[in-house]
């Protein structure tokens, strides 16, 4: 009785240990939780305080001076009789401040659109591994089924084996495809391990997760068409790929850095005052003070090239990188229309077919009706057909997800 109550107990924990999610919660956990998000968030608070550094001024100057040696009275450090001090201010001229200023908003919007990148490709990636996982459960489910039956006719073969009222060769042909079954709930369980860890990381939830679909909304999901065509797709991408629209920005913020640089060829000015007690044409006069460098040469001349450059440099960027969105989301979109229309040659009727002959072909089996040789070879054809139409169902979302990730709206009725 022990035994039996500590193995309920390990049962149930590993039970309680998963947690059935839907997508929108699994989504919702991945917000919140998902720590390189957390971690690229900051990156847009360090281009805020970038922003609030470039609208820092530079402090004013204050110098001083006092007599070392007086020669005529022979005193040192007299204070007394000859001292002064004088403040200044460095002027931006120019509009430096301006353009610096620019320049880092700029950068804070390329921020913004790099964490936009990074949640479209985390989102992505936990679709994904969402429906991995689905579907995979849904493999390891239909295994499990033939591998019961499986293992049952093979102990009673090789019972009836040991009698010698069947031959060895029957025995082993049953046992390939136990060994088949096998090994595929191998493969399989070591997907479903990679998914769940994968599903842990991504929404910060550390128990294994077991995606709750209804067949209703699996249908749906797997039915859904894209709105517009080839080329409306292509436009939609250009609106609103992250990925896009970053180096499209990236051009402005060139631009805006080469105006700063171009600016800071321009001499800056120093203003002061000043208060002289003895050395000056007055006792105790009080100047005015105007400093600016003498503009002999062009000081920033090589940054501003260098910005220049990097103009030119991420227009053509740009332009391929139009050119091979425009190509993925082309490839993706027939891609997709080829596994949708593979699938929809499927019809609900022959999946049933298909497992009504399954169950037929069991009860016939088990009445004498059928050849072992024509129930293995049934057997071998069902296992790999459930197999295909798992992949084929997971790979058309695959698909789906992939063309949600490069257009980057809805694009799905």
């Amino acid at each position: 009785m022990n035994k039996i109550a500590g193995l309920l107990v390990i049962i149930s924990s590993v039970i309680s240990a998963q947690q059935q999610m839907s997508l929108l919660e699994c989504e919702n956990a991945f917000q919140q939780n998902n720590l390189q998000l957390l971690a690229e968030q900051y990156s847009i608070n360090m281009a805020d305080a970038d922003i609030l550094q470039a609208k820092i001024w530079e402090l004013p100057q204050m110098s001083g001076y006092i007599n070392a040696y007086n020669p005529q009275d022979k005193r040192i450090l007299d204070a007394g009789r000859a001292k002064g001090f004088e403040v200044t201010q460095l002027i931006y001229m120019g509009g430096k401040k301006k353009n610096e200023i620019a320049f880092a908003k700029s950068n804070k919007e390329l921020a913004q659109l790099q964490f936009s990148q990074l949640l479209v490709e985390l989102r992505t990636q936990l679709h994904t591994n969402y429906y991995n996982l689905y579907y995979e459960n849904l493999k390891l489910e239909n295994t499990n089924k033939q591998l019961g039956y499986m293992n049952d006719l093979l102990k009673a073969y090789k019972v009836q084996s040991a009698k010698g009222n069947v031959s060895l060769k029957d025995e082993v042909r049953l046992q390939s495809i136990v060994i088949q079954l096998n090994n595929d709930k191998v493969g399989i369980n070591k997907n479903l391990l990679e998914f769940e860890q994968n599903l842990k990381v991504l929404t910060g939830i550390t128990e294994d997760i077991e995606p709750q679909i209804s067949d209703e909304e699996a249908k749906q999901v797997l039915t859904a068409q894209p709105f517009g065509d080839n080329e409306e797709l292509k436009r939609k991408a250009l609106e609103n790929n992250a990925d896009y629209l970053f180096i499209l920005k990236l051009i402005d913020n060139s631009k805006l850095y080469a105006q700063w640089q171009q600016s800071l060829n321009v001499p800056d000015l120093n203003v002061g005052a000043e208060y002289d007690q003895a050395s000056g044409t007055f006792n105790n006069e009080i100047n005015l003070k105007v400093g600016i460098p003498i503009p002999l040469w062009k000081s920033n001349k090589g940054n501003v090239e260098k910005a220049n450059y990097a103009i030119k440099q991420n227009q053509k960027n740009a332009e391929y990188q139009k050119l091979n969105l425009e190509t993925k989301v082309q490839s993706a979109f027939q891609i997709w229309k080829t596994q949708y229309d593979q699938l929809a040659e499927i019809k609900s009727t022959d999946l049933n077919n298909l497992d009504l002959v399954y169950d037929g072909i069991l009860k016939n089996f088990r009445n004498g009706n059928v050849s072992l040789i024509e129930f293995t070879d049934f057997m071998e054809s069902y296992r790999q057909t459930a197999l295909q139409i798992y992949d084929m169902k997971n790979g058309l979302m695959e698909s789906a997800i992939q063309l949600n990730q490069l257009v980057q709206t809805k694009i799905f009725y």
